[in-house]
C-alpha cells in the first residue's frame, strides 16, 4: 500500500465545505480508478486551518496511472465550486509497511 499525503491551509470558515466539495469532487473522481482504497482528512487541533488528506492506494503504479488530464480537470471543478485555489504546503508520498485492518464494533 502507498500512501499519498497532501497538507493544505484552509481558512476555518470554509473548512466544512472544502471537507464536503471534496468528498463530491476528488474522492468522487478517484474511487472510479482501480488501485484506490480510500481517504481521510486529518484535522489539526493546534491549527484549525490546517488539513492532512491521507489518501490510501494499493501501489504506486494504481496512483500514478490516473490521467494528468483527469487531474487537471477535476482541479479545475474544486476550484470553481471552492471559488479559489488552496496550493498544498507539502505533499509526500509513503509505503505502508504494515497494515491492520480491524472491523469497529
Amino acid at each position: 500500500m502507498v500512501i499519498e499525503w497532501l497538507k493544505v491551509k484552509v481558512p476555518i470558515e470554509l473548512r466544512e465545505t472544502y471537507i464536503q466539495k471534496d468528498a463530491e469532487i476528488w474522492t468522487a473522481t478517484l474511487s472510479k480508478y482501480p488501485g484506490y482504497v480510500g481517504k481521510e482528512i486529518w484535522l489539526n487541533p493546534q491549527d484549525e486551518s490546517e488539513l492532512t488528506m491521507v489518501i490510501h492506494w494499493e501501489t504506486k503504479d494504481a496512483w500514478k496511472n490516473v490521467p494528468a488530464s483527469v487531474l487537471e480537470e477535476t482541479e479545475e471543478r474544486f476550484v470553481k465550486a471552492m471559488g479559489q485555489s488552496f496550493p498544498f504546503l507539502e505533499q509526500k508520498e509513503y509505503q505502508v509497511r504494515k497494515f491492520n485492518a480491524h472491523s469497529v464494533k
